[in-house]
């Protein structure tokens, strides 16, 4: 029985570091999506290759701790929601009752 509780103590804190540095990646992916668009913004050139990397890392940890998988990201999709900021910026209030 010793050997059962164990085992389960061991997955259970195998679990809880997957978890640990699945928000400690998702934190470091935000900050790069932050980046990304920052630079977007200000003209720039940007890259989301780093967002990915992280990414991918993070996909791995979600499929074994059972978390949301992550989308990669394209210089498109840091363009567009640079162009949605901008709008939503000079236009604040349009659409909304």
């Amino acid at each position: 029985m010793e050997e059962v509780h164990k085992a389960i103590s061991r997955h259970s804190q195998n679990q809880n570091e997957d978890v640990q540095r699945f928000i400690m990646l998702d934190n470091r992916r935000e900050q790069e999506i932050e980046k990304a668009v920052l630079q977007c913004e200000n003209g720039a050139p940007f890259s989301v290759e780093e967002i990915n990397l992280i990414t991918i890392e993070l996909n791995k940890l979600a499929g074994k701790v059972n978390l949301s998988l992550r989308k990669t990201v394209s210089p498109q999709m840091v363009r567009e929601f640079v162009e949605r900021k901008n709008e939503s910026a000079k236009f604040p209030h349009s659409g909304r009752q």
